[in-house]
């Protein structure tokens, strides 16, 4: 037996130490493949970025949200690494079946943490099994998160996990009988009854046991080994090895998710000037070589759990769409390609082969068969990604705050959708109307640009313009950017005049542009137009300069002595879309301001008694959470503190919401293009809502009103109201009768 189990077990050993190390430089070759990144974006700040791999590690920050999936992975995962010496113990117990660990195998708090993570690693795989069949899709459909996963992969780690985690455990007990433990005591604190129970047979059996035991732990450890190094695109394995390098490479060194503002495009790693672009830049993606190596980590890294799918509104609402199937996708074909590549393949701008036919000798009839697969394609076509995948993102974010490994699943879909847009204006025919409306008229209703201050109309207090009432904004507090839809739609209108009235109430000094300015340009950037939202952002960035009273050069940038702090120019906004964008993006485009939502403002003066709500509004209300202003940029207390603060609301939320929060429908560009797959997002979110029987619907995006109403007005059952924050908190501020509220229902 002992004979036996050295034989069987060395062979696995050398073969997996071999072939791993070649798979691990195979993914160093497979990631060089990629785009470079900007210098110094992936790697500043590497003390925290390793603080942040440890923290979300140990804390398992995103999938503890996941309750008992959390646990039991956090068991498995911690196992995986704090048990490593004990294959170093079966090794030895292959020579010597009573050898323990020098120094430290007699030491008890070892031996008890080896006891308790072995132990809790069993019972933690079992729960994930027992989960995953309970979640399995020919029960759960297209509602269970497995669905389109490799569960034969899945079955394959999960059996290989048990069998090793039982072998540690039986190896820990026969050390336990063949020192004679004869009384309970800490080192076998779990396992003292099987040590009892094998006391009772002679040697020669506890020996051949221990043989078995090791060799099998030693066998199925090296199998593992030797099956994911065969198998570099197994992201159900790789993961635990990927997931570090990561995290540590996300774009945040501090560990926010990659969400809020859209990375600038690049070529080479470098920015590309639209104002002069070079003869060599690429624009967007249409080769899975022209994705960063940071996107080909990701790819690899996906772990195919399906978190990003179960939240998805595009999958949850019969769309094509899976975040994760995407990933996949992409992870799968770049992985079958790579041969192609690495022999020197691709093709030059005129699509003409780069490498000679004696260089592609070297790479599989596969890779070559996959490298003619068009990147974005029909079934038909023989395409990696459906374009209807791609358009049917609202780039919400759910899938970027669900993922366990920092997957920037947006980032990829932008990146496809720039190349659509930009080179072979590929796009649903109605965003080009969008996107027509915004060159010629500077906003997406195609609307006169005189008709931003019409709304002025119908407030009876003055309202100062930039550059009409007053020569800059040194002389007001704040800037309130009304945006596109607060200024030229007719129910964002009723928001735009009860945060004006709300300010004036208060006291607060501010002022407003003068009607010259763009749209902010986050649905043509969402939909893949750089250039456009560029050409917009700057035209924004120029004037809002101007407004702050800072002096521009020639060329349109702020002369250093004029310069003003950030503090000094402090935008509020009713608008999460132009919130996100100026506050976030614009910095790209050399605008740097201090930008609150009209909520987080609206809740500091009910704190500070210049606002009190005071007149009841009576019903139950429940909030809906937009996502650029919850998701993208984590503000989620403001709105529900002040819907607290109103006498007579009885609010109650939704099944998701916060973090979880349910997509509206209108974001990524979304709220430009008709809804033909599945049922209209908007729908679902709605559906939601009337399952609580709420007489109001509230939110805090003009974007997120009009989707709601639009789906209240034909469903709801009773007169249901979809108000923003600041109608409600207005209604209550004033007086019931006589008053100005009158008008915001």
């Amino acid at each position: 037996m002992q004979l036996a189990a050295i034989i069987v077990s060395l062979v696995p050993i050398v073969a997996g130490v071999a072939l791993f190390v070649r798979a691990a430089l195979q993914i160093c070759n497979f990631l060089r493949l990629g785009q470079n990144v900007p210098a110094g974006t992936r790697t500043d700040k590497p003390v925290q970025r390793t603080l942040t791999v440890v923290r979300e590690f140990l804390g398992h920050t995103r999938i503890n949200r996941s309750g008992i999936v959390g646990v039991a992975h956090w068991f498995v995962a911690v196992g995986f690494f704090s048990l490593l010496l004990t294959i170093v113990n079966a090794m030895g117990q292959l020579f010597q079946p009573a050898w323990i660990l020098p120094l430290i195998g007699d030491w008890a708090p070892y031996n008890v943490f080896v006891e308790f993570i072995d132990t809790m690693t069993m019972l933690g795989i079992l729960a994930l099994i027992v989960i995953r069949q309970l979640s399995k899709p020919n029960r759960l459909g297209r509602k269970s998160r497995f669905a389109g996963s490799n569960f034969g992969q899945a079955y394959f780690v999960e059996a290989i996990i048990l069998i090793v985690g039982v072998c540690i455990f039986m190896l820990h007990a026969l050390e336990g009988a063949q020192h004679h433990i004869d009384d309970y005591e800490a080192s076998f604190f779990i396992s003292y009854p099987v040590v009892n129970w094998l006391e009772g047979m002679d040697v020669p059996t506890l020996q051949n046991l221990t043989y078995f035991f090791a060799g099998l732990k030693i066998v199925t450890s090296f199998t593992w080994m030797i099956t994911v190094a065969l198998k570099i695109d197994m992201g159900v394995a790789w993961h635990r090895f990927l997931a570090f390098p990561n995290i540590w490479f996300k774009r945040n060194a501090t560990g926010e998710t990659s969400l809020g503002a859209l990375l600038p495009m690049t070529s080479g790693g470098k920015p590309i000037d639209f104002t002069d672009p070079g003869d060599d830049d690429v624009f967007g993606v249409s080769h899975i070589e022209q994705f960063s190596w940071k996107g080909l980590l990701d790819f690899s890294t996906c772990t195919e759990c399906g978190r990003c799918q179960s939240q998805c509104p595009a999958w949850n609402t019969g769309k094509p769409l899976s975040p994760k199937l995407l990933i996949m996708a992409l992870r799968d074909h770049s992985h079958a390609k790579a041969p192609y590549l690495l022999a020197g393949g691709g093709k030059t701008a005129e699509g003409e082969e780069k490498a000679s036919a004696e260089q592609l000798a070297s790479a599989p009839a596969r890779a070559l068969v996959e490298a003619e697969r068009p990147l974005i394609g029909t079934a038909e076509e023989n395409g990696v990604i459906d374009p209807d995948v791609l358009w049917s993102c609202t780039t919400c974010g759910a899938c970027v705050e669900q993922c366990p490994v920092d997957i920037e699943h947006i980032d990829h879909i932008v990146d496809m959708r720039r190349y659509q847009v930009m080179i072979e204006s590929a796009f649903p025919s109605e965003a080009g109307t969008m996107l027509k409306n915004l060159g010629k008229k500077g906003n997406p209703w195609g609307l006169a640009k005189k008709q931003r201050l019409e709304w002025l109309t119908v407030v009876d207090f003055e309202v100062p313009v930039v550059g009409k009432d007053i020569e800059d904004l040194t002389e007001v507090e704040y800037l309130y950017w009304v945006g596109c839809a607060g200024a030229l739609e007719d129910r964002a209108k009723k928001t735009t005049k009860a945060f004006a009235e709300l300010l004036h109430i208060a006291g607060v000094k501010f002022a407003i542009m003068g009607g010259d300015e763009k749209c902010t340009g986050d649905s043509a950037r969402r939909l893949g137009n750089e250039p456009l939202f560029q050409e917009l952002g700057r035209e924004n960035v120029m004037a809002l300069n101007m407004a702050f009273g800072e002096q521009l050069d020639d060329d349109g940038k702020v002369t250093p002595e004029s310069a003003k702090p950030k503090s000094a120019k402090r935008i509020v906004t009713t608008c999460p879309h132009c919130f996100n964008t100026i506050g976030n993006e614009y910095p790209q485009l050399g605008g740097h301001y201090e930008v609150i939502h009209h909520t987080q403002l609206l809740q500091h003066l009910v704190d500070e008694g210049k606002l009190v709500p005071v007149t009841p509004v009576e019903g139950l209300i429940t909030y809906h959470d937009p996502c650029y202003l919850g998701r993208h940029n984590k503000v989620y207390t403001p709105p529900r503190e002040i819907i607290a603060k109103v006498p007579g609301l009885r609010n109650e939320e939704m099944h998701r919401h916060k973090e979880r929060g349910f997509c509206c429908g209108a974001g990524g560009a979304r709220m430009w293009m008709e809804e033909r797959i599945g049922k209209r997002i908007n729908d679902e979110r709605v559906d939601e809502a009337l399952s609580l029987n709420p007489d109001i619907v509230s939110t805090a995006c003009p974007f997120c009103l009009v989707m709601l109403t639009d789906s209240v007005n034909g469903k709801a059952m009773k007169p249901v109201q979809v108000l923003d924050v600041a109608q409600l908190l207005l209604e209550s501020v004033t007086a019931p009768t006589g008053s100005a509220a009158a008008d915001t229902t």
